[in-house]
């Protein structure tokens, strides 16, 4: 069966410093897979490797089968690869109607013409509103991005990275930040637009990790040293000395 994501023996190297060693993921086509580990274990490293923002020094990536190591995140982002970021990552001066409409407009193949008129496309402001009103955040349309509360720019994000359609979606410490109830109504969303699609989350909160995730891999000083089911991550002795201790509990 092709994998969503493999990664076999990567390494990253900035100069002399070693950040990422032989490192060796896969990730199954529709499951949702979380990467967890202490602070500096190279989880954004990762992230930044497989959706091309950095190439690896050594090693190969692939996506659904097809080699993607050393692609730039656009190339890589048109085979099927969407990503948010640790920071929200959006146009604040933007309204969020707007925010939305321009991934949409990429996934949809249209490109600037200085002669066309966006409202003038039926399928984009249907496939705009269709996402808006999943997010929770339709009634919210003509806000600009920046006044939104945290909370809700972080929701806008996710929809933005759902808007193209990807196959395989990346999201990095999407709860960090929140209130519980927050956290809680951001996995609801997380699980309900991901259906169908393979999820890969970096997530410091053990609670959203264990009750999202399918399966877990668990990365310290650039290196996996576990990955299964929830359950055998719990109890991973390797895994609790390591890294979960009574988070774990």
């Amino acid at each position: 069966m092709t994998q969503a994501i493999e990664i076999r023996n990567v390494e990253k190297r900035f100069g002399n410093v070693g950040i990422i060693h032989d490192l060796n993921l896969s990730v199954a086509q529709g499951e949702r897979h979380a990467v967890i580990g202490p602070n500096g274990a190279g989880k954004s490293t990762t992230f930044n490797l497989i959706s091309g923002h950095i190439a690896p020094t050594s090693g190969e990536i692939r996506l659904n089968g097809d080699l993607i190591s050393g692609l730039r995140p656009f190339e890589i982002n048109r085979r099927g690869l969407s990503r948010s970021f640790q920071v929200t990552n959006v146009f604040a001066r933007m309204t969020v109607w707007e925010n939305v409409r321009c991934a949409v407009l990429w996934a949809t193949g249209q490109r600037y013409a200085f002669w066309k008129n966006v409202d003038d496309l039926p399928e984009v402001r249907q496939r705009t509103a269709e996402i808006l009103d999943d997010i929770h955040l339709l009634h919210r349309r003509d806000v600009p991005a920046g006044l939104l509360t945290y909370a809700e720019q972080r929701e806008l994000e996710i929809g933005i990275t759902i808007a193209g359609g990807a196959s395989v979606i990346m999201l990095d410490e999407p709860t960090a930040g929140m209130s519980r109830a927050e956290t809680e109504r951001a996995v609801a969303l997380i699980r309900r637009l991901t259906e169908g699609r393979t999820l890969v989350i970096v997530e410091h909160d053990m609670s959203v990790v264990f009750g999202l995730a399918d399966r877990i891999s668990v990365l310290v000083y650039g290196h996996i040293i576990a990955s299964g089911t929830p359950e055998e991550i719990r109890n991973n002795p390797k895994v609790k000395e390591a890294y979960l201790g009574e988070e774990g509990h």
